[in-house]
């Protein structure tokens, strides 16, 4: 065999053993790649199942208590309040929301539907928590402040309950008064959010006029 043959052989020999370790190492990076990514998602938190969709009885439920909150904090603001408009809005609160509440019970009783909050449903926590705490502040602009913020944060999300409600919603029925409902839960956020202006606004115009005297 001459010299040149035999070093062609071993340049093929030494070029196959590099493909083979090359190919070997490409699939033990593959196989490591692929356990990493089990682990990964192995040890990753499954993502939380999407809430089903609500039913007709589900929003019953929810926009009675809804309603229900808003009314009794509304009676509250309508005596303990200190600032007029925070008292007109409460009596205003009280009396509407009295009356949509009465609209969706009457609507319910006529289609024979049961009112069941959806599993998730926190909303008699909260709207009970508040409550709870405004009865234990004391009257003043405090008071009027945390009526008025939470006014606005609840009617807020009364909107966006109504809109998610008017597309889940079957009974044509029940989406007639969501529809009859929602320019009045406009009506209340777009005020409550006036209100929450002016009492933001007062405390600092009281302020200028104060270190308007103590200037010489």
């Amino acid at each position: 065999m001459s010299i040149r043959l035999a070093r062609g052989i071993a340049l093929v020999g030494a070029s196959a053993l590099w493909a083979a370790c090359a190919k070997n190492d490409n699939k033990t990076d593959s196989t490591a790649a692929a356990d990493s990514a089990a682990k990964a998602a192995a040890a990753a938190p499954a993502p939380a199942p999407a809430p089903p969709p609500l039913n007709d009885a589900n929003i019953a439920a929810l926009l009675d208590e809804a309603n229900a909150g808003d009314s009794a904090n509304g009676n509250l603001a309508s005596t303990k309040g200190t600032n007029a408009q925070v008292k007109e809005f409460g009596r205003t609160m009280m009396r509407d929301h009295h009356a949509l509440r009465k609209a969706g019970q009457d609507l319910a009783k006529k289609l024979n539907l049961t009112p069941a909050p959806p599993a998730n449903d926190t909303l008699p926590q909260a709207a009970q928590k508040m409550h709870d705490s405004l009865n234990a502040m004391a009257k003043g602009a405090a008071w009027d402040k945390a009526y008025i913020d939470n006014e606005v944060a609840v009617h807020q999300s009364v909107l966006s309950l109504l809109q998610a409600a008017q597309g889940a919603a079957q009974d044509t029925s029940l989406k007639a008064l969501i529809t009859k409902a929602t320019p009045n839960i406009q009506a209340h956020l777009t005020k409550a959010q006036d209100i929450q202006s002016k009492l933001g606004a007062a405390p600092a115009a009281g302020a200028a006029d104060s270190g308007k005297k103590k200037s010489p």
